[in-house]
Formats: structure tokens, sequence, C-alpha cells
């Protein structure tokens, strides 16, 4: 059995602030490139660390003339490296940023922006159509900072030009933002929740939360020289993965949308990249469906066995074997980092086989978001891995299964909800932090997600049921897309029973070749839970035909 101890921690340079993270990647590599995207011409343009700092540099002298020295600033748009110069002069700043989603809806923005107290707001072109409202709606915003236009108006700045006006000022001798000390205990962003229930909540993280992650973090699990960002950077993984980047003084190549990402795969050639695991459940299904058209299922699955074989005598030839496949990664990809959601653990075990490490980790936005990862050679695809460094752990209100609610208490922990402490109190408790996951440690001292202390179904016989678990199997038939179980209530309103909404796959389920797809998603459901106790046994399913509501990070609402 493999042993934590037997794999050490990585040595990591120790950082106090985002100012010393910068400054050490530019006594390391200020001439190494930091950032590759494609400009408004469409061509491919590179940042060195020198170039970066000399443009955060601009940007805070810029902003301090215009007197965001100590103010709430808000970012809005698709990633792009502009995005990313707001972001972290911000951090370097006394500022605090408010990353905004940019799926919300117009009324929303409105909201966070009014709750957040911000005083200007950088935005991109997608919004411009939306200024005049924005305007009119948020008479507390100074300025509005627009990323693709030179016109300046009444309230409206040009990015580039401030950035201009930036440079001349450090020209003139202004160190007023360069000669900034940093606090890392005071509060540097506000971010947004969107979870699947309730309203979000602005939570408060403070710098030294932010310098905790890269720096813990990459002793768990390593990064390499070149990333692909295809995450919106406005959520705490995405941005996490950036400060991950310049501490490793590695690459991030900017994936500009969607479209883009297997064309940009093959162009940057990046080595490791983070994802969420619809884009994981994305490649494996394209991966087995490109095996099927091209009458290659067969070979692959021999493939496979036979890699198996070979590493079983520590010979690796998974690059040569699966060479077809990594060049649609570009050739060099050697792990994907996978957050945000449960991944099932036949697809960690599928990417191993082929040769790219897949590390699967768990996060909360009021945790800056990292927990808990797994480690390089000490991967459990069934798990989340090992707690950061950086945190303790505790168990709360243990079930009869030895599971309870996760609790942790560290550097990375948030300073509490904006506003808001009602609901900081309901989840902050003598530093300790109440997750809302239930959970429990195996015997190597990993950490596996049952459920959701929310979604917990407490039978009329008083048994437990996570949902998430029961789902996690129905999600092994191959032709369910999506699935919620939730309780059935008698005509006393005691919930005595289990239902399972699904949404299927139309594909998969035609090439079965059966007209009575209820059926055989019974007996599958019944195969599946075969040696399950009856209390956890679903008693009653139903087929969607549509797919969930999902939140903003595509999350379904239960």
């Amino acid at each position: 059995m493999k042993k934590q101890e037997n794999y050490p921690l990585y040595k990591v340079e120790k950082i106090e602030s985002i100012k010393e993270m910068i400054s050490k990647a530019l006594r390391d590599a200020k001439d190494k490139p930091a950032f590759m995207f494609k400009n408004n011409k469409k061509e491919i343009e590179t940042k060195t660390y020198q170039q970066f700092s000399d443009d955060l540099d601009a940007l805070g002298t810029a902003l301090n003339s215009i007197g965001g020295f100590d103010r709430h600033i808000a970012v809005i748009g698709d990633n792009s490296y502009k995005w990313i110069t707001v972001y972290i002069t911000i951090l370097q700043s006394r500022g605090v940023c408010v990353p905004v989603d940019k799926e919300l809806p117009p009324e929303e923005i409105i909201n966070v922006l009014t709750h957040s107290d911000t005083h200007i707001l950088f935005y991109s072109k997608k919004y411009e159509k939306q200024l005049d409202y924005f305007k009119e709606n948020l008479p507390d915003v100074k300025y509005f900072i627009a990323f693709d236009k030179d016109e300046e108006s009444d309230r409206v700045l040009s990015y580039d030009k401030l950035l201009a006006k930036g440079k001349e000022l450090l020209k003139e001798g202004d160190t007023s933002y360069t000669s900034i000390i940093p606090n890392p205990d005071e509060m540097r962003v506000i971010v947004y929740t969107s979870g699947t229930t309730g309203r979000s909540k602005g939570v408060m993280i403070a710098e030294k939360s932010l310098v905790a992650i890269p720096y813990y973090g990459l002793q768990i699990s390593d990064v390499y020289t070149r990333c692909l960002s295809v995450l919106p950077l406005h959520h705490t993984y995405e941005a996490a993965g950036l400060l991950f980047t310049i501490h490793k003084h590695a690459c991030m190549c900017i994936n500009e949308n969607m479209k883009s990402v297997l064309k940009n795969l093959k162009f940057y050639k990046p080595d490791y990249m983070l994802v969420v695991p619809a884009f994981v459940e994305l490649f494996y299904s394209r991966i087995w469906a490109n095996a099927e058209e091209n009458h290659k299922k067969f070979l692959l699955k021999a493939l496979i066995k036979v890699s198996r074989f070979l590493r079983f005598f520590n010979i690796d030839l998974r690059k040569k074997l699966f060479g077809s496949i990594h060049e649609v990664f570009g050739g060099n990809m050697l792990k994907f980092v996978s957050g945000g959601a449960p991944l099932r653990p036949e697809l960690g075990k599928f990417f191993d086989d082929i040769g790219i490490n897949l590390i699967n980790g768990y996060g909360i936005t009021e945790c800056a978001p990292l927990i808990s990862a797994n480690r390089d050679g000490f991967n459990d695809y069934r798990t989340v891995g090992v707690l950061m460094p950086s945190l303790e752990l505790k168990f709360e209100n243990l079930t009869d299964d030895g599971e309870g609610e996760i609790c942790v208490k560290g550097e990375n922990v948030m300073m509490g909800y904006y506003k808001d402490k009602e609901r900081t109190d309901e989840v902050l408790k003598d530093g300790w932090f109440y997750t809302g996951d239930y959970g429990k440690l195996n015997d190597k001292g990993q950490l596996l997600i049952t459920g959701r202390k929310k979604n917990l179904i407490v039978l009329r016989n008083g048994k437990n049921v996570f949902p998430e678990e029961l789902e996690d199997y129905i999600m092994n038939i191959p032709y369910v897309n999506e699935v919620v179980v939730s309780s059935i209530r008698n005509k006393n309103n005691d919930e005595d029973g289990l239902r399972a909404e699904v949404y299927l796959d139309e594909e998969k389920t035609q090439k079965l070749g059966t007209n009575d797809i209820k059926a055989k998603l019974r007996a599958d459901i019944n195969e599946t839970f075969a040696k399950f106790p009856n209390y956890k046994q679903i008693s009653e399913i139903i087929i969607r035909d549509t797919e969930f509501p999902k939140t903003t990070t595509k999350k379904i609402k239960r």
C-alpha cells in the first residue's frame, strides 16, 4: 500500500505578498515569457515578466492618480491579458478587487457592483451596449474603464490611455504605487459565490490567503512550464492557477473562447492545464468517439492492456503507444488539474493509462479556494487527496457511517462575507470554517467527499442518504448525462423513498435498440444498486426532456 510519507512535499520558496511574488519572478525570470495571447489584430503577442511588471506599475500608478489608491475596483469580461493586469495590479495595492462573473444578467451585475461598493469598473467590449444602463444605475461608480476603445467621455476612460498616463507619471518620478508596503492581513478580493441554492455572498479574501494557495499548493502538486488558461478568471480556481503560474515563473497562454480550445492546445503545446470535470468528460468521450469512428476502439483497448502490462515491469511507452491522442493535446501535456465538482474515478484511470496525470482536488470559494489535492505519485482518483499543509481539519456532526461535516482552519480561510455578519457567523466559529460538505479520511489520509449538508436526505426510518453518492453511481450508466436524486414524501410529508430524475444522451439511447428506455434504465439502476441496502434503493424514475437548470459555474441547481 502506498503511504503519503513516501512522497515528501516539494520545496517551494516562501512568499509573504503578491508584490514579493512579482519581485522574485523578475529576479529569476524577467526575460522569460509570462503570457501569450491573441491581440485585437488576431496576432500572437508575448509579454515577458519584465514587461508584465512594467505594465502593473504603470496601471497602478495611473489608478492612484485618479483616486483608486484604496478603493474597490471591479473587473468584468472574458479572460485577457488586460483583465490579468487589473487583477494583479490591485492585489499589489491597498485596494480591493471585485472580479465579476461575466455570465450574470445585467440586473445581477448591478446588484454585485452596488453591494461591493465598487468605485471603478473595468469592462470589455461585450458590455458596451449596456454602458448607459450601468451608468444610470451605478451612481457611485466614478469611472468606467474600457478595455477595447480609445474614445473617452463622461465617466468613461480608456485602459490604453490610462496605461500610457501611468508610464509618463513613472518617468516623472511618481512612486505612489511602487512604494506601497503590503499588508497581507488586509482584504484584497471580494468574490461573489454562485452557489446551487440561495443568494450569492461576497467572500472576503485577505492577501495572505491568496499567497498561501500557491506556496502550499505547489508543495503538494507541481506545475511545469506552460499552461493553457480556459476557465473563467473571475472564479477563484482559475485565479489561483494564475498565481501558481506566476510563482512557478511559467507561461500562461490565454484561450480566447471555447471554440478555440483544441486549436490552441495544438498551437501553444501546454504541459499542464486547469480543468473542471466537464472538460475531462468531453475529452474522454471525444477520444472514444473518434476511436469508434475510425474503427480503432478495439485497438485502443488492447494498447491500454499492453501499456498496463509493460508498466508493471517499469517500462513506460505511453507517449509512443498513444502518440496520436497526445498530439490532440499539443504533444507535451503532462497533467490536468481538476476541481470544482466530483470526478468519476474511471476518468482518472483512463488518462493515467494514456500518459496524462489527472490530479483531482477539492476547494471552495471561502478557502481561496484550495482545501486538498491529490499528490503526484500518491494519486487516488476516488479521493480529493491530502489536506493543504496550511490547514487543520476536523469533522463535526458525525453520521452512523463515520462521515462528518468538513471543517478547516488556517491561512487560506476567508475573512467572512462582506456586509453579512449573520451568514458569516453561521459558518465561521472560533476560526473554523464549516464547509457544508460531508466527508471522511481513508486509511492513507486522503479525503473523500460524500455529499452536501444542505442536500442530506433523512428518511422516515432515520437513515441518512447523501444524494451525491447515489448520483455518482447512476452517472456510470453510459447513456445518462445528468441526474438528481431527491426524496419522495408520503401523505404525512415524511421523506419515505428516493427518486432519480435523469437527463439522457439521445444519441446513445437510440443505439440501444429498445423502445422502452425507462424499463432499460430501471434494470440498469437496479443492477447498479444490487448490493446497496434497501433504504438506498431508487423507488421512482423520472426522465427529463431537457437539461437541468444550472448556475454560471455549470452546477445543477437543486
